[in-house]
């Protein structure tokens, strides 16, 4: 497959097989992921595999109390958004998911987010490529994440990415024309 096909294929999942995944699966994910760009070679990028049900579900209670605090602060029209998608505090994936990669931001390197999030990317398309899903989730609280995990000070967990067998029936959501986020020498001069 192109990386165009990957892209295409690529679907977010939120619910997933039992089915465990192997371990050379989860290296080839990580090796794509350690081939992306960053700046000034800063490299801004830890990640945690987590496949112990204890530890998933400590960092799933972790996550769904930022949730919580998340959503108790939502105006009415995203609490109607969220739930209209969904979208709830509740992380079930967390849990079901056979594997979850934190990946986790060296908060000392410069503009180190974009950095990180270019290898998530990386790591999207590999996942795809190895028939496997997943849905970058973002925790609300960091910190509470990290803490649970006992990331040192200087360093964030960014992501968490539940990696397993689609069990998600639900179809990708559709994707904008490039005639309709692309302009030429200029904003508003369609491409």
């Amino acid at each position: 497959m192109t990386i165009l096909d990957l892209a295409t294929k690529r679907k977010t999942a939120r619910k997933f097989k039992s089915t465990p995944i192997k371990d050379e699966d989860i290296e080839y994910i990580l090796e794509t992921a350690r081939q992306a760009p960053s700046g000034s070679n800063r490299q801004p990028w830890r990640f945690i595999i987590v496949k112990s049900p204890e530890m998933k579900k400590r960092i799933r209670e972790s996550a769904e109390a930022g949730e919580r605090g998340f959503y108790e602060n939502l105006s009415p029209e995203r609490k109607v958004w969220y739930n209209e998608k969904g979208l709830s505090p509740s992380k079930t994936n967390l849990t079901e998911a056979p594997v979850l990669i934190v990946v986790v931001g060296d908060t000392s390197a410069p503009n180190y987010k974009p950095s990180l999030w270019v290898s998530i990317a990386y790591m999207a398309l590999a996942i795809e490529e190895r028939g496997l899903a997943t849905v970058t989730y973002t925790p609300s609280d960091p910190k509470l994440v990290s803490e649970t995990l006992g990331v040192p000070d200087g360093f964030m967990v960014e992501s968490i990415l539940p990696v397993g067998f689609s069990d998600d029936s639900k179809d990708k959501e559709p994707r904008m024309a490039i005639s309709e986020i692309t302009f030429r020498e200029g904003w508003g001069n369609r491409f």
